[in-house]
């Protein structure tokens, strides 16, 4: 019997996990309503209790930055920061990649909190996982 109630419970957490799935949400674009769509598409996902992965990358990357004055986005009025940050606060893990602090001039220091840089070879593992469904913008 304690056998059987186990693996009940093991598969029950199996396919709520499964259910929930991994998203990997890639954003390099400039243009502040194609960040707002992956960024929401990325909240969606965190409220339907998915594990969500952001990368950041060339002007993308610059949602991330400390202070960075950008447009709101309608109808919320709120900037991509902003719901970048609201990711952040429900669990989203959330890096800039390995090229963008070289290559833009910045440091770690200047990233929002929770924000870090990415390790390429921990991404391509993480990639690599059947079960990661990935979006670009």
């Amino acid at each position: 019997m304690k056998k059987s109630a186990f693996l009940a419970t093991a598969l029950f957490a199996a396919a709520v996990s499964a259910q929930a799935g991994e998203l990997f949400v890639s954003i390099n674009s400039g243009s502040v309503m194609t960040q707002g769509a992956g960024l929401a598409i990325a909240t969606n996902a965190v409220e339907q209790k998915a594990n969500v992965r952001i990368l950041l990358c060339d002007a993308g990357g610059d949602i991330a930055v400390a202070g960075k004055e950008m447009p709101t986005l309608k109808p919320k009025n709120v900037t991509p920061q902003q719901i970048l940050q609201g990711l952040l606060k429900n669990g989203a893990k959330v890096e800039v990649c390995a090229l963008y602090l070289p290559n833009s001039g910045r440091k770690a220091t200047d990233l929002i909190t929770g924000v870090t840089p990415a390790n390429p070879a921990d991404v391509a593992a993480y990639l690599l996982k059947p079960e990661v469904q990935t979006l670009a913008f």
